[in-house]
C-alpha cells in the first residue's frame, strides 16, 4: 500500500518549485493531487504530469478560497490534506522595503495560510486532515535582505501554532504543522542568492518532510515544527 493512498491533497503554489515537487512525490505515494496557482500553463504542465488536476488559484482571495474547497467537495467529497506552500520573495531592507511591497508578502504568505487554515478547518473538522504550512528559516534568524519576506514567514510560524491549538482544544482530529525550508535550489530563491548558491538544497528534501506529514505516520504530530536545512541554523545558534 502506498503511503498516500486514495488521500485528497491540495497544495498551492505548485507550478513550479516545492510546490511541484511535492505534488509530484504525493501523487507517486498514492495521492489525489489538486495542483493551484495564478501560472496556469506551467500549473497545467505539472498537473498532466503526475495525473492530477489543475485549478486556478489566487490565494490572496477569499472567493478564490471558496471556489476551490467547493470544487474540491465537489469532486472528491472530502480534503485530507492541504498544503499552503504559495509564495514570492523580494528583496529589501528596512530602508529599502516599501510599504506596498510589505503588504504584498504579507497577502501572499501570512494572509493566505490564514484563508488556507481557515477553509481547511471548516471541512476537515469531522473525518480529519493535515495541514502543512511552509514558513522558512528566515523566520528563525535575522535575513536584513529580506525584511519583508521574513516577517510574513514569521507569521505563518505563530499562526500554525494557533490553529494547532485551536484543532486540539476543540478535539477536531486535524494536525497543523510548519516546514521551515533552508536555501533550496528553486525558482524562488535561486534570484536572490544566485545560481549555484554552495550546500543549496533539493526540493525533494523538503517534500519527503512534506510526505510524512501529510501520511497517517505523523498521526500524533501537530503544532509541531520542521527546520530542512542540513543544519545551517543550528550552526548559526552554536
Amino acid at each position: 500500500m502506498k503511503r498516500m493512498q486514495d488521500k485528497v491533497v491540495l497544495i498551492t503554489g505548485a507550478a513550479s518549485g516545492l510546490g511541484a515537487a511535492d505534488a509530484a512525490l504525493l501523487a507517486r505515494e498514492g495521492a489525489r493531487v489538486i495542483v493551484t496557482d495564478i501560472a496556469e500553463d506551467a500549473g497545467r504542465a505539472v498537473a498532466e504530469r503526475i495525473g492530477g488536476e489543475f485549478m486556478h488559484h489566487d490565494v490572496r482571495q477569499e472567493a478564490d478560497w471558496a471556489r476551490v474547497m467547493d470544487s474540491v467537495l465537489a469532486r472528491h467529497g472530502r480534503l485530507d490534506v492541504l498544503v499552503n506552500n504559495a509564495g514570492i520573495c523580494l528583496v529589501g531592507d528596512i530602508e529599502t522595503t516599501t510599504l506596498e511591497q510589505y503588504r504584498l508578502l504579507a497577502a501572499v504568505h501570512g494572509e493566505s495560510c490564514f484563508l488556507g487554515c481557515r477553509h481547511a478547518v471548516q471541512v476537515m473538522k469531522e473525518r480529519g486532515g493535515s495541514i502543512i504550512n511552509i514558513s522558512s528559516v528566515a523566520a528563525l534568524r535575522a535575513t536584513p535582505p529580506v525584511l519583508a519576506y521574513a516577517a510574513a514567514k514569521g507569521a505563518i510560524r505563530a499562526l500554525s501554532l494557533s490553529v494547532a491549538g485551536h484543532c486540539r482544544d476543540h478535539g477536531y482530529p486535524i494536525r497543523c504543522n510548519t516546514i521551515f525550508p533552508g536555501v533550496i535550489d528553486t525558482p524562488l530563491v535561486v534570484p536572490v542568492v544566485g545560481a549555484n548558491f554552495p550546500g543549496a538544497g533539493r526540493p525533494d528534501d523538503v517534500a519527503h518532510m512534506v510526505l510524512f506529514l501529510a501520511s497517517d505516520e505523523s498521526r500524533f504530530v501537530t503544532g509541531a515544527e520542521f527546520v530542512v536545512d542540513n543544519g545551517a541554523t543550528a550552526r548559526l545558534a552554536a
